[in-house]
């Protein structure tokens, strides 16, 4: 089968991501190819970057069906996993997450952090998110205006709130947050993106070993602990899961602050209602623009391990598969008029966090988050708006996850 000639995600070496057009549900839609794919190829051959052609599945019931299938590995080092660039490809081999491994491995690891990412814990974090809200928006409200979203609110919000669970040091926030972008750029060189990596592993390294010294009650310390009181975890095993705790802890929820207030802006009576702060809307408004934003636009990346048969295609062990969020969770055949904004959106199972074992550790902490912040910023500034054309807007168009460079507000 001669491959499809679409990027998958924005993959360096790729074509240009092509701009994408003003939609009645989101300011900047994806690619119009993906749609096409999913209604006349819904399981196709793309290109990466290193010339593999790895199979990209759009539709919502395969996606789903794939990232439960245990015959697909999200193994980075199995032959034919579609690795989203050389950067990620040369640091994953040198130092493997939790998150590019298989079940029973996976399992082991991810069951030593599943207590601090339970509903229940993450709850008692909401005093926490809540005085932290506040007070950037109280020097929002003192500050000058216009002001970048994104750098008084969006980004310090889960970056404070993250730091304080691991037992980070937020003073260190301009390290880490820059070290963090080169980590998740796909335009940076192997040589700079392995740089940065090892820069902030060296830094998670001296923190743990600290904590080793003093115990701490909090994310790294319980791992430092357990690392010296039952020898079950190496110090490199503590520090990549340190390193994806707060890199993921960041980032992800950033962009949807961003994004996901551009949106609302675009729609003023659904932001009106989302402002009255009544729980039920603010929680359906939250997945709903999980579902609609989707910042994940790099896809889920699996190799298929036995031949699998789905829908009419065979794809066979030891191809590689991208599971297209974005396009999933654009489907009509599963969600009505899926290109609009409904706040109101019933039975809104997207796959925003993915699905199957590896569904994201941290969406009860992403949730609270933008639960909160979303109604206090519209309330504490009713006059909300962007004070630039949405044309002259920056995205993250060459970034694993997707989001606005900045976006200037005043009010």
């Amino acid at each position: 089968m001669t491959p499809t000639t679409v990027t998958a995600g924005n993959d360096a070496g790729a074509s240009a991501t092509p701009k994408y057009p003003m939609k009645r549900g989101c300011p900047f839609d994806p690619p119009a190819e993906l749609a096409q794919l999913r209604a006349e190829k819904p399981i196709s051959r793309v290109r990466l970057w290193d010339g593999s052609s790895p199979w990209l599945v759009t539709r919502y019931g395969d996606v789903r069906s794939l990232l439960a299938d245990p015959r697909v590995s999200a193994d980075i080092d199995r032959p034919g996993y579609p690795a989203t660039s050389a950067s990620i490809l040369a640091r994953r081999k040198n130092s493997r997450s939790f998150i590019a491994m298989d079940d029973p491995e996976h399992a082991r690891y991810r069951k030593m952090l599943i207590s601090d990412f339970t509903v229940r814990r993450t709850e008692s974090l909401r005093p926490l998110v809540e005085k932290t809200v506040n007070e950037l928006l109280d020097a929002m409200q003192r500050g000058p205006r216009p002001v970048d979203l994104v750098e008084a609110f969006a980004l310090p919000l889960p970056s404070m709130v993250i730091c304080q669970m691991l037992g980070v040091p937020y003073a260190d926030h301009d390290f880490f947050q820059s070290h963090s972008r080169a980590l998740l750029d796909l335009s940076v060189d192997v040589q700079e993106s392995m740089r940065a990596n090892d820069e902030l592993r060296e830094y998670l390294t001296g923190l743990v070993a600290a904590k080793e010294a003093e115990p701490t009650d909090d994310v790294l310390g319980r791992l430092a602990q357990q690392r010296v009181l039952t020898g079950e975890l190496s110090r490199d095993d503590a520090v990549s899961m340190a390193l994806l705790l707060l890199v993921a802890g960041h980032e992800t929820t950033a962009n949807m602050l961003g994004f996901g207030t551009l949106t609302l802006l675009q729609h003023p009576e659904q932001a009106a209602e989302v402002r009255g702060g009544d729980p039920a809307v603010v929680n359906s408004t939250v997945e709903e623009l999980l579902r609609l934003l989707t910042v994940v636009h790099s896809g889920r990346r699996r190799v298929a391990i036995e031949d699998i048969e789905i829908g009419g295609v065979t794809i066979h062990a030891g191809e590689g598969i991208i599971a297209a969020g974005e396009a999933a969770n654009r489907d009509p055949a599963a969600f009505v008029l899926p290109d609009d904004l409904d706040i109101h959106r019933a039975n809104n199972h997207h796959v925003a966090f993915g699905f199957g074992v590896h569904q994201c550790l941290g969406q009860p902490l992403a949730r609270l988050e933008l639960q909160i912040a979303y109604p206090a910023l519209l309330r504490r500034f009713p006059g909300l708006r962007v004070d630039v054309p949405v044309e002259e807007i920056r995205f993250r168009d060459q970034m694993v996850v997707y989001g606005v460079q900045a976006l200037p507000v005043n009010w």
